[in-house]
């Protein structure tokens, strides 16, 4: 290993192939089963970040606030720079493997807001360490991986938190409150949609670039690389536009679905479907998400309520990328009752009632009962059941630094318990966009009722990258 000294922090870190193997072989094995432990309310908190330009600055931002920033990594060493400006003790990587096997013992918290493929391969690697986690929505890349981190994450009494920032609004909590204490009394049918895709995929885009390009001085190309298979550079990637790419994002429902789905899952406690199908979806392609989509799922009655159809639209029907730019994916225009639906919303059809939501994250709501509309504000709540957040982004991360010294992971309210839940239902969507048709779900078995599907519920991991089960 070499150690190199720069003007922005104490120390870079740098391994050769073979030491970083040792390094990173031993500390898993001696790190497996660390428990969490609890803090005292004056110590501060040793925080890190992976994944801090962008979103993931704000992130990493919001964490350090709590305590003491050690360490931080990101692909792009120029946002890296930026990033530490204010924490100049902070050793500084490119790859998150590195800082996890060098200074794991030495980090409380982490935030993980990276491209989605590399999600379940940094936060499993911490939590093995004992090291509690905020990670961006979606939690993971694929089925499997959010099962994992959920797991894994009671399996080590690890505090978690996932960033779909809505689940700190006192709206959403309210919105929960209401539903399922019967405001709309039985809810049978959920519509979700969204303004998304805003980044290059399909139509556009449906195969990689033939031209190379040179890789930047300041981009860690392998790193971004991390679990999918390697390819060469090229500016059509990163950043941001990773999203649309089947081997490093989630597309438009991956994206946004742990958002405008939230308030329907928390007021419902969906829990896994039983059936998924992809009923209209665009072409498909090796390379890209495609630029529409409808997906139905079939959600089980639990003991508080009967079984509730799930529809999800994204994109624009018909779009071809030349010509016809098609139509706004949505759903059924009667359910609106009069209401022009938003680029972004949520429907939960109840036999009294409907809920509408023109809201990315659940904060604001409304209902239609006796022939008209009704805003949230003049609505007669039942008495609250959830805490009360209303700090939004920040509030998330204060909840986890609750939850972390009061030694509860349940006081997260996007914990991977829940959020685990969630993505992993969601991604089942993708799997259909690829499967295509329809099959059953065992969420038991983690298991489909056809091969084509199953194969889509993990992935084949790049040497080095692997993610093993908790």
């Amino acid at each position: 290993m070499k150690v190199i000294s720069n003007k922005h922090s104490k120390t870079t870190y740098h391994y050769s192939r073979r030491g970083f193997i040792q390094a990173a072989s031993s500390s898993a094995f001696a790190f497996s089963f660390l428990p969490s432990r609890v803090f005292g309310a004056n110590e501060r908190l040793q925080v890190a970040g992976i994944g801090v330009g962008g979103k993931g600055k704000g992130d990493f931002d919001g964490l350090a606030m709590h305590g003491e920033v050690v360490a931080a990594c990101d692909i792009d060493s120029r946002r890296l720079d930026v990033a530490v400006r204010k924490h100049p003790n902070a050793a500084k990587f490119t790859d998150f493997r590195e800082m996890i096997s060098q200074l794991g013992d030495k980090i409380d918290v982490m935030t993980v807001s990276t491209a989605d493929h590399t999600h379940a391969p940094a936060t499993m690697m911490a939590m093995r360490w004992g090291i509690h986690v905020y990670v961006q929505k979606p939690l993971t890349h694929t089925v499997w991986e959010a099962r994992q981190m959920s797991l894994l994450a009671k399996k080590n009494n690890i505090c978690t938190q996932m960033g779909n920032q809505g689940t700190a609004t006192d709206g959403i909590r309210e919105g929960a409150e209401f539903i399922s204490s019967g405001g709309i009394g039985d809810v049978k049918e959920i519509h979700a949609w969204t303004n998304r895709p805003v980044w290059p995929q399909a139509p556009t885009i449906t195969a990689r670039p033939n031209e190379t390009m040179e890789i930047p001085d300041h981009l860690d190309w392998n790193s971004f690389i991390g679990p999918a298979p390697m390819r060469p550079y090229h500016s059509c990637y990163t950043p941001f536009k990773w999203r649309g790419w089947w081997d490093y994002g989630t597309g438009a429902l991956g994206d946004m679905a742990c958002h405008t789905t939230n308030l329907a899952f928390m007021s419902c406690g969906l829990t896994q479907p039983t059936r998924v199908e992809s009923v209209n979806t665009g072409p498909i392609n090796d390379e890209t998400f495609p630029s529409w989509a409808t997906i139905d799922m079939d959600f089980p009655g639990t003991e508080r309520r009967g079984p509730i159809k799930f529809h999800w639209y994204e994109g624009k029907v018909g779009n071809d990328g030349k010509n016809n730019k098609g139509e706004k994916n949505l759903p059924p225009i009667d359910f609106f009752h009069g209401q022009t639906p938003k680029n972004s919303g949520l429907l939960l059809i109840g036999t009294n009632g409907i809920v509408y939501s023109p809201n990315d994250y659940g904060a604001d709501w409304k209902v239609y009962q006796n022939g008209k509309w009704t805003d949230r504000k003049e609505i007669d709540l039942p008495s609250p059941t959830l805490p009360r957040n209303g700090r939004g982004d920040n509030g998330m991360k204060e909840e986890l630094i609750k939850a972390i010294r009061e030694g509860n992971p349940k006081i997260a309210m996007s914990n991977f318990d829940y959020a685990g839940n969630l993505t992993e239902a969601i991604l089942l969507g993708n799997v259909a966009m690829r499967a295509g048709g329809e099959f059953t779900w065992d969420a038991k078995k983690l298991k489909t009722n056809r091969e084509s599907a199953d194969k889509l519920i993990s992935k084949i991991y790049r040497a080095g990258w692997e993610v093993d089960p908790a």
